[in-house]
Order: structure tokens, then sequence, then C-alpha cells
């Protein structure tokens, strides 16, 4: 069935200010959002993949679904393979006839190519592996091939041994490298098993040269997520010679590089130095010598995406500046850019441009909306999908950056939510919700899903608040290394410094303040419900770090943590590392917290979660930890999501609205909740 919605150009007033309902918990689950986007070269289309949740209490358990479409640029849009499906890795044939794209159709075990026409007709597997999945491709030019990577089969053999219990596993040992293959693009029947090319290393990404005989190839010395934050490398690849023909070398940490159309440049985002926590730095690198220039010095912001236009050397880039983001291009020998989409309209990602260079596509989300599919025509936006239709009959609350000084003159910003209902003059409970990383930023746009509270939490008479503490990406490299080997230090002395300025605004009371955040957020929850108790009534910490010391030991970016972190090793300064850990201060905490973890979490192992639970409960503190099974550094299934919600804004009422001073119940009665599914479903 055909979906027409037209395009709703940026900044067009729209339904939402007649709009009855507030946000709900119960909403969350149902958030679709649109993942990926593929302008088709002739310019008139965009494929997308959108994120579809499961059904709560009806659906096996299980991640989102990622079905395809594609809308035209007057917003109508057509549904191409929908259900229960994962479709990823959208690619355009060159006539704009087809749609590649990697998924497991009908119940396959492995992961294969397939095509589907634009026209009409089912979709039809082009290319699949022998006893392995096909990670990632990349078509060449001609579409006469296909650049392809993927894990090497596994030996038969080892399926045998492990069913008679040789199961032992050599840690970090004996890992197996992801390969890069080129194939001719025909329709084969039967799996292939073709030959990998001669390049060393583990290789994570592939880009095709314009004229097809060069590609750019991304590897790293092993699979570990250590070496690929900390010693990645591009390469140029020639096809011909089946040979490496030059080496890009750029210090820290390594994103993505496009060749531009002529061969002559290629753009890098990369870092600064070894010491850069982030991406974010844009490089120029020249083809022939291999000289690497940092395009933008002293950019102050994060570049986040790139892409070349087709037919002139002019690179097109995302901006995330502050907690706005723009759209620019700027030309090869330039320092000066132009911004084609200013900020303030909507925060971009993912670029994607016509043959023509006329259609720019990408995705954007606003404060009220989520990712959807926009097109940039002569720097005019358009939005075409409109994924949530019933989000247009829904209240949203007021939101804007608030910018300030911390006590020692550093300007720091972040995302504030007043109380849906807001009245100036009443003061309201306070949920500061804290970005992970630390290198990452919250931006002016959709921020509110399962884990941070935003709209949802602004219906229920909170006001809500994203801190951009220092250490934050968002505003230079400078300001981002600004936490670096002072863990807990000034960066989380910027949530009280936050906290005061919004009861000093007058909006706060100072009394009912809760804190949640995961990774290095849950960090800051369990450091405010601890050293930092007497600000925070109440904290809800994910996937924190609790003990900086067993932290160091038991993550898989140690490598990391040392360069763009803490600066150091435990061994340097072992009280130092302990006195900067929760657990150090649990004996002082007034503050009740909740405690939650994926079960499988390699970044922050759940023993964290259970060293802060137990220094807590074993002095008497208020305390409760619940795990995830399943689940790793965040929950992605739409069942613990919606537990986790539950329990997250269960605790916050409990101790900012109720006022009670014991914990809450622990149990959910998700049976209740099952049986009126079914008997709604009868």
């Amino acid at each position: 069935m055909l979906k027409t919605s037209l395009a709703l150009a940026v900044g067009l007033t729209s339904s939402l200010a007649f709009a009855a309902t507030p946000i709900t918990i119960e909403d969350i689950p149902k958030i679709q959002s649109v993942i990926q986007t593929s302008v088709s070269p002739d310019g008139d289309s965009v494929a997308f993949t959108r994120s579809v949740p499961r059904t709560l209490y009806v659906d096996e358990n299980g991640r989102n679904y990622s079905e395809l479409y594609v809308v035209n640029d007057e917003g109508v849009e057509r549904p191409f393979i929908t259900g229960s499906v994962n479709i990823k890795s959208i690619q355009w044939s060159n006539d704009s006839k087809k749609i590649y794209f990697l998924a497991k159709l009908e119940d396959e075990k492995y992961t294969a190519l397939y095509q589907i026409p634009v026209d009409g007709g089912e979709a039809q597997k082009v290319l699949s592996l022998k006893d392995t999945s096909i990670s990632s491709y990349q078509l060449s030019p001609n579409n006469k091939q296909l650049a392809i990577l993927a894990m090497p089969a596994a030996d038969k053999s080892d399926k045998e041994l492990k069913k008679l219990g040789f199961k032992a596993e050599v840690y970090e040992l004996g890992l197996k490298n992801k390969q890069l293959f080129i194939v001719d693009l025909e329709k084969s029947d039967k799996p292939v098993t073709p030959t990998a090319l001669n390049v060393e290393n583990y290789v994570s990404d592939v880009n095709w040269a314009a004229n097809g005989e060069k590609l750019l190839v991304k590897t790293q010395p092993t699979a570990l997520i250590d070496d690929r934050y900390t010693k990645s490398m591009w390469h140029l690849y020639d096809v011909a010679s089946n040979q490496v023909t030059l080496s890009f070398k750029t210090e820290g940490k390594l994103g993505d590089a496009e060749l531009s159309h002529d061969g002559k440049y290629i753009a890098i985002i990369g870092a600064e130095d070894k010491h850069d926590p982030a991406t974010g730095r844009l490089f120029i690198a020249d083809t022939k010598t291999a000289q690497i220039t940092e395009w933008l010095p002293n950019f102050m912001g994060h570049i986040a995406d790139i892409e070349w236009s087709n037919k002139r050397n002019t690179l097109n880039f995302i901006a995330n500046v502050g907690t706005q983001s723009y759209v620019a291009s700027i030309k090869a020998g330039s320092k000066k850019y132009k911004k084609l989409i200013k900020e303030g309209q909507f925060i971009a990602s993912n670029l994607s441009i016509s043959d023509s260079d006329k259609t720019i596509a990408l995705r954007g989300n606003t404060a009220k909306h989520p990712n959807e599919v926009f097109i940039v025509r002569k720097s005019k936006a358009t939005r075409l999908t409109d994924s949530n239709e019933w989000l247009n009959d829904k209240r949203f609350a007021k939101q804007e950056t608030v910018s300030l000084k911390a006590r020692d003159g550093v300007e720091i910003d972040g995302v504030l939510v007043y109380p849906l209902d807001y009245n100036e003059g009443t003061r309201y409970p306070l949920i500061m919700s804290v970005h992970g990383g630390p290198e990452s930023h919250d931006k002016d746009g959709w921020i509110t899903n399962y884990s941070r509270p935003g709209q949802m939490g602004a219906a229920r008479g909170y006001a809500v608040f994203y801190p951009n503490y220092r250490g934050s990406t968002g505003k230079g490299v400078d300001y981002s290394k600004l936490g670096q080997n002072d863990y807990a230090g000034k960066e989380f002395d910027d949530l009280v410094d936050f906290k005061n300025h919004l009861v000093d605004m007058g909006l706060v009371d100072t009394k009912r303040v809760g804190i949640t955040g995961g990774s290095y957020g849950g960090y800051a929850s369990a450091w405010a419900a601890t050293k930092l108790t007497k600000h925070f009534a109440a904290s809800v910490m994910f996937v924190g770090v609790t003990n900086q010391l067993s932290k160091f030991g038991t993550t898989d970016i140690s490598n990391e943590m040392n360069l763009v972190h803490a600066r150091s090793y435990p061994w340097d300064k072992w009280q130092w590392y302990l006195e900067r850990s929760p657990i150090y201060w649990a004996g002082q905490s007034e503050t009740p917290l909740l405690i939650m973890h994926g079960k499988d979490d390699p970044r922050v192992h759940p023993a964290q979660s259970m060293e802060m639970y137990r220094y807590m409960k074993v002095q008497g503190k208020d305390v409760r930890l619940i795990y995830y099974p399943g689940e790793g550094h965040g929950n992605r299934k739409v069942a613990a999501q919606y537990d986790y919600s539950l329990r997250l804004m269960r605790w916050m009422d409990n101790y900012l609205m109720d006022g009670n001073k014991d914990m809450p119940a622990f149990e959910i009665d998700h049976a209740a909740k099952l049986k009126t599914v079914k008997d709604a479903n009868k």
C-alpha cells in the first residue's frame, strides 16, 4: 500500500501547536526512526531504512527490525521490504533502477547480498559466501565488481570439537582478521569462496575510487576494539597490481575517508594527536605524495560526516558545533567553507549526494521528531518522511540551550527541557541526564529515549537537563581534553555548577534533584551518589564505572583509557585512582542509588556494578542492582529498554515527586501487562 505524506519544509508551522496529549513511557517503545539514507544517482528518490521496534508482550525478544523504503522528492513513500526483516547497507545501482542491500532472508544462516528493482518485483539474492556472512560491501562505479569485507569461514572441525567439549579460549589471541575480496557482480546461485586480496591485518572499511582502479582500505592490527580506536590506518590499494601503494599516517583515532572524483585528494576525518579523545578533525591528503594536511586547523567543533561532490573537488560535510549542527561545503585548496544549511534547523547526519551534485540526502532530527529523511537543494532543506505521525498529536515542552560559566570561568552548556506545563516562579524537580564518553555531547534535537527522560520526563512534571560538561565534544579539541588526567574532578564539578545555575534561575527545587546516565554518565551518577551526595536526592546509574582500578583491568579499551582519559596507568598513582572511584566514597552516601547493567557488557564489566552494590549494601545504604541478561553496553532490545524506563522513572518519582524515604518495590508486574495485551488481542 502506498503511503503519501506531504513534503514538510523546514520551519513550517505544524499541527503540534494544537496537539492534546503528552509523551508517556508507553510511547517510547513505539518510536520509529530513519537509520540510513541513500539518494538515487539521478537525484529523484531516496532509499532509506527505518528502525521499527518489536511489539511489547507480543514479539519474541530481539533488536528492532530494519525495513526498506523509497521516498521521492515530493514525499511519496513506498514500502519495499517490511516486517520481520533486518535490511542494512543500502546502495543504488548506477542507473538508479536497483537497490542493493545486505540481509538474511528466508531463514538464511549467513548474511548475503540482494538486489530489488525500483519499478517493481521481488528481491533477488545476488551473492553469498560459503559458510560466512558478508560484513559489508561497496559497488564499483561501473557496477561490474564488488569489494566485500568478510570474516574467514570457520573450520568445520571447530564445531565438532566444541561438541566434544574442547572449548578453551585463549583470551585476545587466535583472533581472525576480516578480509577484503573483489568479485564480479553477477548473480550466483551457489555460495562462492573468493580469494582474499593482498592486504595485511584486519580490514575494517573500504571505498572505491571513481575510476574503479583503486580502493581506499582501512586496516587495524587485530580485531580488538582497542586497536580500532588507537591503531587504524588508511591505505591506497591498486586493483590491477593487487598491492597497497600508499599508506596515510595519522596519529590517534581515525574515522571515515573519501577519494575525490578525480582521485587527486583524500578527505579524512581523524584526530589532532594520539591524545585527542574523538575523531572530528578534517584532513586532506595528496594521493601522489601521501602528504596529509589539516584542512581546517583549530576548528571549534567536530566534523561528523563527509562526502565529495561528483563533478568537482568540493567536499560536503556536517559539522557539530555546540549543541547545533550545520551542513557546509569547502573547495580543495581553500580554508573557507560555505554553509548550505545553517545551524538551528535540524541535527544532521548521514550525507548522500546525487551524481549531478544537485541533491543531498541526509537524516535530520529536531526537538519534536527523531531522525527523518531530508533532502537539500539550492541550500533549501525539505523533510520527506514522517515515521511517527502520532507524534503530531503530542504536546512538547519547551527545549533550549543553556550556557554559563563554571566556577573557574570555563564556558559550559547543555540542553534544557522545561516541565511541560511550566509556570514561571514555580520550582520543579530536576533530572540531570549525563551523556557518556565523555567524548560525546548532547545536541538540541531529539533527546528522548528509554534511558534519557527528555520530553517524557517533562510531561511528568520534571525539568530535564543534558549537561555538556568539560571534556565533551562539539567545541574543539582543547575543550574535549579538559577532563583528561582529572577523573571525576572539574568535569563533575561542572554538574554541580549546572544544578546551581538552574536553581538560581528559579526553575529547580534544590532538594529535589536526581541524576542519571550511562557509561561515563553512569560514572557521573555514581560519583553524584557518593562524593557529591549532598547535591543529589536520587541517582540511577547505568553501565557505569565505580572502581577505576578494576575498570582498567576488565575493559576492552585499556589503551584508549590511558591515551585519551587518564593519561596515566593505575600503577603510576594507585591511591589517586582509588580516590577517584565512587566505591571509595560509598560510606558517606545519602543518595538512594539504583544500578542497572547489561550482563554481557564488554566495555564496562558488570562487576563494576556488583562492586558498587556491595560497597553500599554492606554499609546500610539504599541501593538496588538490576542485571539485564543478553544485553551489553546499553540495552538494545525493546523489552529490556521498556523495563529500564519503568524502573528509572519509578525511582525518580519515588524520591523526587512523592518524597518517600524508603525504596520503591522491586517487582514490575509484567505478567499483568502480558495478560492485558493478550485479552485485548482476543
